[in-house]
């Protein structure tokens, strides 16, 4: 067919981006678990027919998942090529952290939009339940050794077989969770969007055509390749490195490197994590697959122009040996992954400042300190509360990074403190600002904050924290100095205490009126100190972003 004229292709790029965007949506307003219903822990997309490579992301979920689920489509479609037996409406769930998954909390449902008898395309939905089994409510065990210590771990199933639910895989589901009703209402949610993704592009084939759309989704595709290699292109020739680290891997007290080295040859780019650490006993490995989604995600915030599809990925060749501990295999632990590929992240920003140091910036404050609370609750019943917290972003060549933001990977929200509270039996005391959090810089670092919560149960509440950068902190761009350290506090009866892992937590307990508190990383800063503008370093500290002390040392400020 002739190719379609832009003015067509930019209508059905929009009508194609709101139905995932509906998904997103429908998804977020009935979930039970206030990390979907709230905070957006999920994401909904379009994926090739016989690939299972991204189609449609949606602009609302998590993008990190939407690299990660083109491999798990392909882990369906390897199903049903061994299997057979596909029908209109058959839909798989799964949580797999190997095949395309992240980590178990993290649970996808994929089915196939037919036509004709014929896949046309897969409609996915994945989304974080609240709690999947395992060792430690809410499944961040910073002591997990293999996965089997995490949660459950499902490979493909089919939950729905010719329209028909599985009670048998439903009853699996609640039997080996602490909240199963919580994680009722989020399958349901899912469900629910997948059925009106189906309905929304069946309507959109049937006002253009299979033929037409099929064109305009592969005409997207070329243009997302065509634009990432004109980056490419643009950057100067050569290799360029940058090593980052872990604090430990919540077992051994021993950094982790993450090692990258960025090569730029023509219109190609080649990413090489040879030389990162060795698999790890703790939870901070990630499969190959999700080294490869956090890649997509960094890459997407480099080059801002290019349309979020698989084409963006076409002329990046990437080098993930399983030696490392990016590339591992069941039953290493993954519960940490976040962490992970947060410093993977940063490993590209780094190497990309070496190329690029104009458009550099200094490091986000990337932990999302995940924090789970969990009792008991009079009627016997358990709570599980998980939540994670933001920080400072880095500063730029534009400006000051951004106070109390969210981690480049994802554009979820923090959940309020009024949810939290209203939910579970816990008090916020102090939600703010944390000063001197941001690197000093031209353009000063975001400020991270400070959460304190208070427990009002009667009985005890187990404490367990899986977070980073309490000993590597966010390093600063250009000569902008590094972030403020991430740093942890629990009550105890002799007073405050600070965990020997200090950024990993378990097997901690406080009583009714005991408080925890999360002092979290700023961003690094961008440029060097000296050249801040005067009025600046005035405001921050009029403000009480910058204390006056620290004014006099980062910016040799008068007092």
């Amino acid at each position: 067919m002739t190719p379609l004229d832009p003015v067509t292709l930019a209508v059905l790029n929009g009508r194609l981006v709101q139905i995932a965007d509906e998904m997103d949506a429908t998804l977020y307003r009935s979930a039970f678990n206030p990390i979907i219903a709230e905070a957006h822990d999920a994401c909904h997309g379009l994926y090739h027919a016989q690939t299972g490579a991204t189609l449609v992301q949606g602009t609302s979920g998590l993008p990190i998942f939407v690299g990660a689920m083109a491999f798990a489509v392909k882990a369906v479609i390897d199903k049903v090529a061994r299997d057979g037996d596909l029908a209109a409406g058959d839909t798989y769930l799964f949580n797999d952290p190997y095949d395309g998954g992240t980590h178990l909390n993290d649970v996808r449902l994929v089915r196939p939009l037919m036509r004709g008898g014929n896949v046309f395309a897969w409609l996915a939905s994945v989304g974080h339940w609240l709690d999947v089994g395992g060792n430690v409510p809410g499944n961040f065990n910073a002591k997990a050794t293999e996965s089997f210590q995490e949660g459950f771990r499902i490979p493909p199933v089919k939950l729905i077989r010719h329209g028909v639910m599985q009670q048998d895989i439903i009853d699996i589901l609640a039997a080996n969770s602490r909240v199963p009703q919580s994680n009722w209402g989020d399958l349901n949610g899912q469900l629910n969007a997948l059925d009106l993704g189906e309905r929304r592009l069946g309507a959109l084939l049937d006002e253009y055509g299979d033929e037409t759309i099929h064109a305009a989704l592969a005409a997207l595709s070329a243009r997302a390749e065509a634009l990432m290699r004109a980056n490419i292109a643009a950057l100067p020739d050569g290799t360029y490195r940058c090593d980052d680290f872990l604090d430990n891997d919540g077992v051994t007290d021993r950094p982790l490197k993450i090692a990258l080295d960025l090569t730029i040859a023509g219109d190609r780019m080649t990413l090489d994590f040879s030389r990162s650490a060795p698999p790890c006993d703790g939870p901070l490995n990630i499969a190959r697959s999700t080294t490869v989604a956090c890649c997509y995600v960094a890459l997407k915030h480099l080059f801002t122009d290019v349309p979020a599809n698989a084409g963006c990925l076409a002329p990046i060749d990437f080098v993930i040996p399983d030696t490392t501990l990016l590339g591992v295999s069941a039953p290493r632990p993954v519960g940490g992954y976040t962490e992970t590929i947060l410093r993977v992240i940063d490993t590209i920003f780094g190497a990309f400042a070496k190329a690029a140091p104009e458009r550099a910036n200094g490091s986000p404050f990337a932990t999302i300190n995940a924090l789970s609370l969990a009792g008991w609750r009079e009627h016997g019943k358990r709570w599980v509360m998980f939540c994670f917290f933001g920080g400072g972003l880095g500063g730029n060549p534009e400006g000051d990074g951004l106070n109390h933001g969210n981690n480049p990977i994802s554009t979820a929200t923090i959940p309020p403190l009024e949810i939290l509270e209203s939910l579970y039996p816990v008090m916020f005391t102090q939600w703010a600002l944390r000063p001197d959090s941001g690197g000093p810089g031209k353009h000063r670092g975001g400020l991270g904050a400070i959460y304190e919560i208070e427990a009002l149960a009667d009985g005890a509440t187990d404490v367990f924290l899986l977070g980073e950068r309490g000993k590597y902190p966010p390093p600063g761009a250009n000569g902008g100095g590094p972030a403020a350290l991430n740093r942890f506090v629990f009550e105890t009866d002799d007073g405050e205490a600070i965990p020997p892992l200090v950024s990993k937590v378990t097997d901690v307990k406080i009583r009714r009126g005991q408080k925890v508190r999360l002092e979290t990383p700023g961003g690094g800063g961008f440029g060097d100190p000296a050249t801040r503008d005067p009025e600046r370093i005035a405001r921050d500290v009029r403000l009480g972003y910058v204390t006056a002390e620290a004014a006099a040392r980062d910016y040799k400020a008068e007092s």
